[in-house]
């Protein structure tokens, strides 16, 4: 779906709706992980970078209903939702899909980074994706 959105084959709102599909249908059963991992719950929000922040700020506004939850001016950055963050925008370049959060059951960054270690992958911390890790195909995992 990512290359999808990275090609110009898949518009915003189809991978917004996509992924929100996804982690709507996830169970209890399947959001434990086989070898013992961390277990994500939901999506927790999707992060974006854009052109021009006021303009899609404006754009998720008028056109999704989503009102601004929370900012960092200095930062660009702006999140929108209903009831929490749905959306993470942040002015940049190049533009595209920066990031997904999962929310993490019982999350404590030292117990995860300690699981995750022991599984082989090294947690990251940095401004643009928060602490996450990195699939397979170097998409920002964002672990909150």
């Amino acid at each position: 779906m990512l290359g999808r959105f990275e090609r110009g084959t898949l518009s915003r709102r189809q991978l917004i709706q996509g992924l929100s599909l996804l982690a709507a249908a996830a169970t209890p059963a399947a959001a434990l992980a086989q070898d013992g991992g961390v277990k994500a719950t939901s999506l927790n929000h999707l992060g974006i970078v854009v052109s021009n922040l006021q303009r899609s700020v404006d754009f998720y506004q008028k056109m999704l209903g989503l009102t601004v939850v929370s900012q960092e001016p200095a930062s660009k950055i702006a999140r929108l939702g209903q009831k929490g963050t749905l959306i993470s925008l942040r002015e940049a370049a190049p533009v595209g899909v920066d990031h997904y959060a999962l929310s993490i059951e019982g999350f404590d960054r030292d117990v995860v980074t300690k699981r995750l270690t022991q599984l082989g992958v090294a947690p990251q911390q940095d401004t643009d994706s928060g602490f996450h890790v990195k699939d397979p195909d170097g998409v920002n995992v964002q672990l909150v």
